[in-house]
């Protein structure tokens, strides 16, 4: 265990192992990363703790100096672990070079299997009780760390004291395709405002996409640049300063050079930054199976199939015309996988997970709706990454929820606003508002 300082908190570093397969506890085990925060000057043993569920699918606890954004105030009064969920950060990570221990790509998709909520919750059950003494704890999960949260009070509430949720509200049953049909029109939205915002980028946007249809660059990193990866900066409309640094990223797009204009070097390494998997290659791979959850269906690239009802993000078909380019958002095309080198290897594991059937449910409607557990929730007035409708359903849904519905902040929120969020929800526990 180690143990050493930034400024203004003590740091301890925590290792876990835990069954690959819960149900089979003498199985295959895997270990989990966590990291205490504290700060500094207090004595840990006095405080509760709160157990910090990153977004995702995917992406590790995000690494703080210091007492950034909400950590500063959270350490005010809780022992804070951000844990990094299985498959990410140093916990046993799963990743191109990884997962080839596995064996086959079939042998990889039986293994992924085991790294959704439900797996991810009973891991956090599995540790607390030698952290916390069997207390139960505070879970704070952000967007799809909300999701996780969600399932906890589904399946195991007594290990919570209070939840709070922060742009991670999911529909209860919605499929793959309804989570889609009900995301483009937001992410439609979130484009026009952002052309509304930065006109010029119009033009801009249909000429590197020109350029690509002809060109198709391959990057430094190996990253083949097709228009459709290019739509898929759209990502970046969801965060609160997404479509400033877009526009940024577009303007310095072409440079002059002998042989004529030429997308620069910084543009190309900008994309490939925003662009690439390498760091959090479970968010393609498991993507669309955190929303399985009936046994006899597929999720079968539901993102990509239901692109095709929505015609005005056809970078060809927009290119033949004069309208906008519209960027995509949080959807994940089988394409990504021929563009990308970090996922390249896994295309046949990632059509399997997308072919796989016999997904259980992960959430009890029944359960939710007898709740004890006191839960707040900020949801985001137009979210681009989780849409807000379902949000609501779903708070309605949970006994006793309270939201702060508000369009003050994005989907990032809980980092933008940092310790305002969380004291709100704090003070919507307690009935302080």
């Amino acid at each position: 265990m180690h143990r050493y300082r930034q400024p203004g908190v003590v740091l301890t570093d925590h290792q876990f192992t835990v069954p690959l397969d819960h149900d089979d506890p003498r199985g295959e085990s895997i270990e989990l990363f966590a990291r205490e925060v504290t700060a500094a000057g207090k004595d840990p043993a006095g405080l509760p703790w709160l157990l910090y569920l990153e977004g995702g699918p995917g992406f590790g606890a995000r690494r703080f100096t210091g007492r950034q954004a909400w950590l500063g105030r959270a350490t005010q009064e809780y022992r804070v672990l951000l844990l990094d969920q299985r498959g990410t950060g140093r916990s046993t990570p799963a990743n191109r070079q990884t997962l080839p221990l596995r064996g086959t790509p079939a042998q990889q998709a039986d293994y992924l299997a085991h790294f959704r909520a439900d797996s991810i919750v009973r891991d956090c059950e599995a540790i607390r009780p030698g952290l916390t003494g069997g207390a139960p704890w505070t879970v704070l999960g952000q967007s799809f760390g909300g999701f996780c949260t969600t399932h906890y009070l589904s399946t195991a509430p007594e290990g919570i004291h209070t939840a709070l949720v922060t742009g991670g509200l999911p529909s209860l049953d919605a499929t793959a395709d309804e989570v889609y049909r009900a995301a483009y029109p937001r992410i439609t939205r979130k484009n026009l405002a952002h052309y509304e915002r930065y006109p010029m980028d119009v033009e801009r946007a249909r000429r590197i996409a020109a350029h690509l249809a002809e060109r198709r660059p391959v990057l430094p990193g190996g990253f083949r640049l097709t228009p459709e990866a290019f739509q898929s900066l759209g990502l970046m409309l969801g965060a609160a300063d997404g479509s400033h640094q877009l526009h940024y990223l577009l303007e310095g797009a072409f440079v002059r050079t002998p042989s004529g204009h030429e997308l620069s070097d910084a543009f190309l390494e900008g994309v490939q930054a925003a662009l690439s998997y390498a760091g959090h290659p479970l968010y393609a791979l498991l993507h669309e199976a955190i929303y399985a959850q009936e046994p006899g269906r597929a999720t079968d690239w539901a993102a990509e199939r239901v692109r095709a009802e929505f015609p005005r993000f056809d970078a060809e078909k927009t290119l033949a015309g004069d309208e906008p380019l519209l960027f995509t958002g949080e959807t994940v095309h089988p394409w990504l996988f021929e563009t990308d080198p970090a996922l390249a290897p896994l295309r046949e594991t990632a059509g399997l997970l997308a072919a796989r059937t016999g997904w259980g449910p992960l959430y009890d409607r029944a359960r939710l709706a007898a709740n004890r557990v006191p839960v707040a929730a900020a949801v985001y007035h137009d979210d681009m990454y989780v849409d807000t409708a379902h949000s609501l359903d779903t708070a309605r849904s949970i006994r006793g929820l309270r939201t702060w519905v508000t369009d003050e902040f994005e989907h990032d929120g809980v980092r933008a606003g940092g310790p305002r969020v969380l004291d709100r929800l704090l003070a919507l526990v307690r009935d302080e508002v």
